[in-house]
């Protein structure tokens, strides 16, 4: 191996350690202060950049905030895909489905503020993420849902229809923390609210789908 190539490799890790840097610590600023609020100084500084250097990686706090989103939805995907593409019944793909797309919001907790606030802003970067990201899972989960109609293990359905109603069942707890804790209740994040809120959100998939809720899954 020539010695370029084998300088080059330390050059593409520390690269990649860099951005990531940067990354972590935009999510950290924009989970906090929203896109508008957030400082590039202060995210350079708490990644141990300087300013030239966030903007060599990002040509702006827009372009930032947009990879930070990215980010995240390229990783759930990654997860989700392979969950979503797994042999078996369909019944219980689907619920894998379910659990992982809770857990990731759970443990991706500070980016559930940041993507709300790209999908109220929309525009060509929402509709870029929605077809690189949204699209190929959409289609992965409505291949499922098929699949399970075909086979009589759901119901009948507007496929379409149904694929939302599951996401917002997951993802709608989450987005109404702030409105649960005004009605007195504890926040979305409290952990025997969660442990409940996943138990009734797979109940209801079971019930409100499945041709029988109670058969054993495999």
């Amino acid at each position: 191996m020539s010695r370029a190539k084998t300088d080059l490799r330390p050059q593409q890790a520390r690269s990649a350690e860099t951005r990531a840097a940067i990354l972590a610590a935009a999510a950290d600023a924009f989970a906090e202060s929203g896109p508008a609020g957030a400082r590039t100084g202060a995210i350079a500084a708490a990644a141990g950049v300087n300013k030239a250097m966030l903007y060599y990686y990002f040509r702006s706090k827009s372009h930032l905030f947009e990879a930070v989103v990215e980010n995240h939805f390229a990783e759930f995907n990654r997860r989700a895909l392979e969950v979503l593409a797994a042999p078996g019944p369909a019944r219980s793909v689907l619920l894998r489905y379910v659990n992982l797309h809770f857990d990731f919001i759970i443990a991706g907790q500070r980016h559930a503020r940041i993507d709300q606030q790209m999908m109220m802003t929309g525009g060509r970067p929402l509709e870029r993420l929605v077809r690189k990201h949204f699209l190929p899972r959409t289609l992965a989960l409505d291949r499922v849902l098929e699949r399970g109609m075909r086979t009589g293990e759901f119901r009948r359905a507007d496929r379409r229809h149904t694929a939302i109603s599951i996401v917002a069942l997951i993802v709608f707890y989450f987005s109404a923390s702030q409105v649960l804790q005004f009605l007195g209740q504890p926040g979305a994040y409290d952990r025997a609210g969660l442990k409940a809120r996943k138990r009734e959100v797979l109940d209801f998939i079971r019930h409100g789908l499945f041709t029988d809720p109670d058969a054993p899954l495999s």
